[in-house]
């Protein structure tokens, strides 16, 4: 009786679901459609609005685009092997052996997983920079070489591929540690009872069955290397050369060429979505995968006098990208001089008392970060959230097609995304550009997809029979999804929160394509005060962006009310 009561109680209600959950689908479709068409529209007129392909012939013969395709390629490619030379058996030593400290060496490739990349090229500019670097510096008072040589030199091709797959190659160790990891142990053990010798079992069984995702993590490498901006800005402009999202960014610089700057984006855009089905082909081929139940623990690879070799192997690779380059930043936040090793006697808080309160630009780029780290982090979360309960639970027509507009943005470059956003707000009706607005959008699209699918997975866990006992009840669906799933979605939405909010943090690509002097970030800040040689600056404003982060992380760790699982999520 109480239940038919329920029913009738709300035949006479308005059940706003499926029009509140179609308006976060047409915002959906507006974040990424509108952008990716006028990109194409511009890619393909000239000055006048005449449909031309002028942009593209010129993009395929000039050489002041030949060079910057040819370098990026060669940047890609070269960055992709060496990550997966150095990740690879950095990956199987942690997941795979008896080797002492596993889980600080994981804890360690998070932390430059966490780092900005071109925060990491400011670092080696202090380090390796060819006349004031501290490794040069420390090479000339060793070797007692003249005061105009050096050992390494950072503004170089080999300098930039360096930089890039120290923060490239935690993409490829996570995704083979986490196939060795889940690899069961039987296998290994039946070849080894089987007479198998070391080297056999790995050549028939393991690298098999971690290959796919190796190729994998090649792809992401490549796709990482070809797209960043950032590190390329920093160390290639100095030594003379473009890469093409550097090219892309010259092009808004007076006079704007948006035409050719629409063109040059479509390849980087074209290539990123062929490598990202190629990767979701390779990890998802079944010639590769175990098939059975419940298996055991893989076996640790006893190491005996090795174990600490092999230690000190990974602890010299996370010199680069974890403990050098953080020595540096610390080194020039209370140096006198940013390039000059300090001391007790000569350690100084002058830097960071310029920058908090005498640099203008830092107050007003710490809060419209701050502004746009939370509204991003709390939209996002929104809509994703949203959007994975109208697909996990198909709850509209069309749900599968939602599903693909949430995850497309992960196949449009940064700078490709600034692009096009730039051709979509800067006339009427949306205008959007010099305000926080349009930093607001480029940020929602580009951190849409990892959030989508982390609460995705989240629904997955959920039974749909708590929120159909909700509705037998009288709850409307956005009742039982505010009431019932939500709260029992607290970790997942926390963790998803949080990884929106850094990802905010150490965003650039799309940042410097649309920033203005009034909507200034941090990260656009950090480049600015690079152009202008200011690394002391740098230093602390870097050093304050990553506290932030790890705040962030150790928190949501740390506060019982998250859990642990949330910590998982952010670090995955």
């Amino acid at each position: 009786m109480s239940t038919t009561t329920a029913i009738d109680g709300t035949r006479g209600r308005v059940d706003w679901t499926k029009p509140v959950l179609w308006l976060f689908a047409a915002c959906l479709i507006v974040l990424i459609l509108m952008p990716l068409s006028w990109l194409a529209i511009y890619s393909v007129t000239d000055k006048n609005n005449h449909l031309t392909l002028s942009n593209f012939v010129k993009l395929f013969t000039d050489p002041d685009f030949l060079d910057p395709l040819l370098t990026t390629a060669i940047i890609a490619v070269t960055s992709a092997a060496i990550c997966c030379a150095v990740a690879a058996p950095m990956g199987w030593l942690v997941s795979r052996t008896d080797m002492p400290g596993r889980q600080f060496i994981r804890a360690l490739v998070t932390a430059s997983f966490v780092t900005p990349p071109f925060l990491g090229a400011v670092a080696w500019e202090l380090l390796a920079a060819p006349n004031s670097g501290l490794l040069n510096q420390l090479f000339r008072f060793v070797s007692g070489a003249e005061a105009d040589e050096h050992l390494f030199n950072i503004y170089s091709l080999g300098g930039i591929i360096f930089v890039i797959s120290c923060y490239t190659f935690p993409f490829v160790f996570v995704l083979i540690a986490n196939a060795l990891d889940n690899m069961p142990g039987e296998l290994e053990d039946a070849s080894a009872i089987l007479g198998g010798r070391a080297w056999t079992t790995a050549r028939r069984i393991t690298i098999p069955l971690a290959l796919p995702a190796l190729i994998a993590g090649a792809l992401i490498a490549f796709l990482q290397a070809m797209t960043l901006f950032g590190s390329p800005a920093i160390l290639a402009l100095p030594a003379g050369f473009h890469t093409m999202t550097t090219k892309i960014w010259s092009l808004f610089q007076y006079p704007p060429k948006l035409e050719l700057a629409a063109a040059a984006a479509v390849p980087l855009l074209i290539l990123t979505i062929i490598l990202l089905q190629a990767q979701k082909f390779i990890l998802g081929r079944r010639g590769y995968s175990v098939v059975g139940g419940k298996y055991g623990a893989p076996r640790r690879v006893e190491m005996k006098k090795w174990r600490w070799a092999a230690l000190a192997f990974c602890l010299v690779v996370l010199l680069n990208p974890v403990f050098l380059p953080y020595f540096a930043l610390l080194n020039a936040a209370f140096s006198p001089n940013a390039t000059t090793l300090v001391t007790p006697s000569t350690m100084t808080l002058h830097n960071v008392v310029f920058v908090f309160t005498e640099l203008s630009s830092t107050q007003l780029a710490l809060k419209n970060t701050v502004i746009l780290g939370a509204a991003t982090a709390t939209i996002g979360t929104v809509l994703a959230l949203v959007i994975s309960y109208v697909t996990t639970r198909r709850v509209v027509t069309g749900s599968r097609v939602l599903g693909f507009l949430a995850t497309a943005p992960v196949a449009v470059p940064g700078i490709v995304l600034g692009v096009g956003l730039f051709l979509s707000y800067t006339r009427p009706p949306f205008v959007l550009y010099g305000t926080l607005w349009i930093l607001l959008v480029a940020f929602l699209t580009i951190n849409l997809p990892s959030a989508y699918q982390q609460l995705q997975a989240a629904f997955a866990t959920i039974h749909p029979e708590l929120e159909d006992a909700s509705r037998i009840l009288g709850a409307t669906r956005l009742q039982s999804l505010r009431q019932i799933t939500a709260p029992l979605l607290r970790t997942g939405v926390i963790a998803t929160w949080c990884f929106i909010f850094i990802g905010v943090m150490r965003e650039l690509s799309a940042a410097i394509v649309l920033f203005t002097s009034q909507t200034k970030v941090i990260s656009v800040l950090i480049y600015d005060l690079n152009e202008s040689g200011d690394l002391a600056a740098i230093s602390v404003l870097g050093i304050a962006m990553l506290v932030i982060t790890f705040a962030v992380v150790l928190a949501v760790n740390r506060i019982p009310i998250f859990g642990a699982n949330a910590g998982a999520r952010l670090r995955n």
